[in-house]
């Protein structure tokens, strides 16, 4: 009977001992590979990348390492998940009122007329109840008065001009 010896070692008893530690490094180099195909499957979104993970885990134990150095640090859950809580904690704070100055990023109120760190105009008082308005707005929604009137509430009245017969015009002189 023909036997094999791996490392030059012929004593079965050795022999068996290398082989099952070869056998044991294999299965633990395939098992690194569909950890790694795995969790990359978890962390990226981009299956090309989730491939190439893989084929590089291919090179024995040296690939798997790479690739446990260079992953991306967070699932793509729980990324997710965090994206979510902070398009939630925004609707809270839209509800409460509070919104960001469009020129410094300062926190403001709904009410404000004016950003207190930059001391820019946002918005404008109504002439009739002084209550912020939309720039948008045509109307004030709490004392109904029109946007753009006069301090008294009552919008100026265009004065027509009046319709002047024949007879009339026959009558008056034309100015010289």
């Amino acid at each position: 009977m023909f036997s094999y010896a791996i490392f030059g070692i012929h004593t079965s008893a050795l022999n068996l001992a290398v082989e099952l530690v070869i056998l044991f490094l294999v299965v633990i180099w395939f098992a690194l590979i569909f950890w790694t195909y795995a969790d990359a499957r978890r962390r990226i979104a981009d299956p090309l990348l989730v491939g190439c993970a893989t084929i590089a885990s291919m090179a024995p134990y040296v690939g798997s390492i790479v690739y446990l150095i260079v992953r991306p640090p967070e699932y793509l859950d729980d990324v997710r998940e965090r994206e979510l809580e902070m398009q939630t904690a925004e609707a809270r704070l839209a509800e409460l009122g509070y919104h960001l100055c469009p020129h410094c990023d300062y926190e403001v109120e709904r009410e404000f007329l004016r950003c207190p760190n930059c001391m820019r105009k946002l918005k404008d008082p109504c002439h009739n109840c002084s209550r912020p308005l939309d720039p948008m707005w045509k109307m004030c929604p709490y004392c109904e008065a029109e946007v753009g009137v006069g301090r008294e509430g009552i919008a100026p009245r265009r004065q027509r001009r009046r319709r002047v017969s024949s007879e009339e015009t026959a009558e008056q002189p034309f100015p010289s």
